[in-house]
């Protein structure tokens, strides 16, 4: 297996390879891969595992030197420990969250491969049904990278109304008009910390869980942000959103594309965004099924059903669907 990295700086090419290209000595013999430097770019060749453990570290290396200038003997060592570490966990079933002795775990292969999709990619598209844990497990590893300080922040945003944002039709003040659909975030992260946590982290804006229209015009560096029920987005507000995405952050949107609210005559922003964007690498498309269904078992069969009834009724809305493949390995840059 060959995989082949960019470096972010070619200027600061000497300090990232080491005097004598130093560290890429350290790379190799770690990681038992062969390694070759050349343009401004690195590729490692070996074996499957051997080549992404290099590639991690690499890309803490350059991350590193981004934010303190220079690597030194003593940072190879920590960054080495580190990467060791964050490939057990990566290994174990588990998430860890906050709360003492609670671990979230995949289910079904198809979250399986929806956790690795987030994991080895910084864009993540996951559509399914009800019921098969895309924003529960999205803000699980959101929160499980902020306990890894991977993160600084947590951006879990939602069309706060389903066919349009028309926030002044609803009763009390603006916290009162948008909680009842921000509710499902607030619930999810209930699972994962203490009550008083999840308050102080709100408190501080380590968390923010906000309404979709509030995203324009910011940049959101070192931060995992999540937009939920994206099957009622807009085209203009998909763009506006993937536009937002900043440096060292990760973005994943999910929806149910089986359940758009918008009119008749408006394109759903997540299926256009599947469409336009699915030749780009870097990018991961991740399609959950009924199988993958974690709740009650009638759950699965309610879904069958009105799929089943969709599809013989409204063949031609359930066709503007992107069949969209699921995707439990890498695309290399």
């Amino acid at each position: 297996m060959d995989v082949t990295v960019t470096i972010d700086n070619p200027h600061q090419r000497a300090a990232l390879f080491g005097p004598a290209d130093a560290h890429l000595r350290i790379l190799r013999e770690m990681c038992d891969v062969r390694v070759t430097a050349r343009d401004g770019l690195v590729t490692f060749s070996g074996k499957k595992v051997a080549v992404q453990k290099a590639t991690h570290l690499l890309e803490r290396m350059q991350r590193h030197l981004k934010s303190a200038g220079v690597i030194t003997s003593d940072d190879m060592k920590n960054l080495i420990q580190q990467a060791a570490q964050t490939s057990a966990a990566d290994e174990s079933s588990g998430i860890s969250v906050y709360i003492h002795g609670r671990t979230i775990s995949p289910r079904t292969k198809g979250q399986e491969g929806y956790l690795d999709a987030i994991r080895r990619h910084d864009l993540v598209f996951c559509t399914g049904p009800a019921g098969t844990g895309k924003t529960y497990l999205a803000v699980a590893m959101a929160v499980s990278f902020l306990k890894q300080q991977k993160i600084r922040r947590i951006i879990l945003a939602r069309p706060a109304v389903e066919a349009g944002e028309k926030l002044g039709y609803l009763p009390g003040d603006l916290q009162a008009k948008v909680n009842p659909y921000l509710r499902p975030l607030f619930d999810a992260l209930s699972d994962m910390m203490e009550f008083a946590q999840v308050q102080r982290f709100l408190t501080n804006d380590i968390i923010e869980v906000v309404p979709l229209a509030f995203m324009r015009g910011r940049t959101l560096n070192e931060a995992m942000v999540i937009l939920d029920e994206a099957q009622n987005t807009t085209i203009g507000q998909m763009l506006m959103f993937l536009t937002r995405m900043g440096h060292d952050s990760k973005m994943i949107i999910t929806g149910d594309d089986s359940q758009i609210d918008l009119p008749d005559h408006q394109m759903s922003g997540l299926i256009d965004a599947q469409q336009r964007l699915k030749g780009i690498k870097g990018i991961a498309f991740v399609k959950l099924r009924e199988e993958d269904i974690v709740r009650h078992r009638l759950v699965q069969q309610i879904v069958k059903a009105y799929d089943a009834n969709g599809r013989k009724n409204k063949g031609d809305k359930v066709s503007n669907s992107p069949d969209a493949k699921q995707i439990t390995e890498p695309q290399h840059e």
